[in-house]
């Protein structure tokens, strides 16, 4: 497993293993690993990790760090940061003040950096949207 600058395996209080598949909306404080498949949305303040081997389809990812090492379908938004190891693809927009892409990444989308961290708050209604 490739080494990440956020938690590490042992820190990750929930892990949706391989084997698991949910579909609907995910909440969570503190943080996740999906290894498995997930489809819908996912709206934390935690920490997210997509493993390596894990496949998930959302319309929007919401979290305050997120880790990639699988497949995303999706929008991604992190307050702190987001980083894609080696392994990961991702398809959709990443919006974050930090972001981390490793060699051999593919990513298709668009990527919007956040310039002033302190005026972000992915969990606040956007606009566009109010």
């Amino acid at each position: 497993m490739p080494k990440t600058t956020t938690k590490t395996i042992h820190e990750i209080s929930t892990i949706l293993g391989r084997e698991t598949g949910f579909s609907g909306k995910l909440k969570f404080q503190d943080s996740l690993m999906i290894r498995g498949s997930f489809e819908g949305e996912i709206d934390a303040q935690g920490f997210l990790h997509i493993d390596q081997g894990a496949e998930v389809r959302a319309s929007l990812i919401r979290a305050s760090s997120i880790v990639v090492g699988g497949v995303v379908h999706g929008d991604l938004e992190a307050v702190d940061r987001i980083e894609l190891l080696p392994t990961a693809r991702v398809y959709g927009k990443i919006r974050t003040t930090k972001l981390r892409i490793a060699d051999g990444v593919i990513f298709e989308g668009r990527c919007e950096m956040i310039r002033n961290p302190s005026d972000f708050s992915p969990f606040a209604p956007r606009a566009e949207q109010a």
